[in-house]
This record gives C-alpha cells, structure tokens and sequence, in this order.
C-alpha cells in the first residue's frame, strides 16, 4: 500500500530542490548571459525610461563584424517587418504571427525616434525611444497593462501600468569585433501575481527568446561579411599575388561560444 505521506514529502522535497536550484544558480546565470561584470553594471541608453525598475536583464553576444554590419539587421526588427530572428513557433503559439527574414530589406532601414514598433497584432506599437545609428536602438515606453495602449504625461497608476525599455547597445572592440549588449528593464504593477508571472514566466521565457536572436544576429552578421569578403577576392585582378585571409566559418556552422555558456 502507497504512504501517501511519504510520496507528497518526497515530492514537496524535489519542488523545493528546485526552487533553490533556480533562483541560487539558473536565474543569475539566464539574467546576465554572456554578458561580463562591467556590461552589467555599466549605464546604457534607455535605463533612465524605467523609473524604480523591478526587473533587469543584461545579455551580450561577440560578433565578428563591425557595428555597420551589424546595424542594418537590427533597425529591421518588428512584427510586420524582419520579425525579431527567435523561435516563431513559439511566438505565435501566443498568436503573434510572427515570420523572420534572414536577408537585409532596403525599405525596412529607415527608423526613426518616435515611430513604432510591432510585436503582436493584439496590442499597439512600442515608440522607439533612442535611435543612435551604428549605436543603440532603444524600444520602450510606458503602457496599460491590460490593453497595451501607451500611457504619455499624468500620473501613472503603479497598478494597471506597466514600464519597459529594450536596448540593443554596439560596442566595437578593433576593426571588426563588435559586443551587441542588449538590455531589458521593466516595472510591472504591483501584487504576488505579477510578481510571479514575471519571475517564473517571463524572465525565463525572455531568456529563451534573446538568447536565439542573438545567435541568429551573430551569424547573419558573419555570414553577410564572409560573402562580402569572398566577393572582393573574386573580384581581384588575376596577376594579383593571392592574400590568405581567415575567413569566418559559414552561417550554418554553430558559432563557438567563446565568451557565453
């Protein structure tokens, strides 16, 4: 005959197990991915946008590219646009209907301070906030949590609003060796609920998502330079001497993570 004791004790034991796993070592890790101690703590544009911020994730990816070649793939990033390069089945499970485009668009490179961004149909645009070409693009805004309409001027009601700003920050380190730091700071309304929504949802949720955008960016990034550097040796004159160049490995190899776990 079962104990039931002896199975709910177990069980309840394992939960706990759990909790302590995740918020002493998986949460810290998935907060601040691939991002070093000075990135985290460093101010970036768009933090002064969320006021008494509750919830802060810092991730950062090594590009081999320059800022200019990575530009063009971020200004494009949107529901109706070049999708945000993560897991659309997963997106639209949420009913996003959400389709990446893997190739830069010419009439998707033109954004400025104030126009908006998609990311589902069911709620309104994000301004963008800061646009710095080559820089930082900075996505946020204050908005109803139940409709998603943009709150501007007023008091803000902490408990029906929420605030968040999303930035991607382009640090060059040499000629082409770029740090793409993205950030997101938010303030939910007050209660257990949000509260928990956020810690166990969304936090990891986000992760998820940021994490394959950035890989995704990383090897578009590369790969358009690669072909860019294969087309300019193929257009050298044949009495050239030939140059050996260390070209980067293809969009479809797995980028060796040298820098993030």
């Amino acid at each position: 005959m079962v104990d039931w004791r002896i199975v709910c004790g177990f069980v309840l034991v394992t939960l706990l197990s759990l909790a302590v796993l995740y918020i002493c070592l998986i949460r810290p890790w998935h907060l601040r991915w691939g991002a070093t101690d000075v990135e985290v703590a460093e101010t970036l544009p768009g933090d002064d946008l969320v006021q008494g911020s509750k919830g802060e994730a810092t991730h950062a990816i090594t590009i081999r590219a320059s800022a200019a070649e990575i530009w063009p793939w971020l200004i494009q990033l949107g529901q109706d646009r070049a999708g945000f390069y993560s897991y659309t089945w997963l997106e639209n499970l949420f009913g996003c209907h959400m389709k990446n485009t893997y190739q830069i668009v010419p009439e998707w490179q033109h954004l400025k301070v104030g126009d908006g961004v998609l990311f589902t149909p069911q709620f309104p645009r994000i301004p963008v906030a800061v646009l710095e070409p080559n820089r930082a693009l900075v996505i946020g805004g204050t908005v109803n949590a139940k409709t998603g309409q943009p709150i501007q001027g007023g008091q803000v009601d902490l408990d029906t609003s929420l605030s968040t700003s999303w930035a991607f920050v382009l640090h060059e380190h040499g000629e082409h060796q770029t740090r793409l730091i993205a950030r997101l700071r938010g303030r939910f309304p007050r209660g257990l609920l949000p509260w928990l929504v956020n810690r166990l949802f969304w936090e990891p949720a986000h992760f998820i998502m940021e994490r394959r955008m950035l890989l995704t960016i990383k090897r578009l990034a590369e790969a358009s330079r690669t072909s860019k550097t294969r087309l300019e040796l193929d257009l050298l004159p044949q009495d050239q001497p030939q140059v050996q160049l260390e070209v980067p490995r293809s969009a479809c190899d797995t980028p060796r993570m040298e820098t993030n776990v």
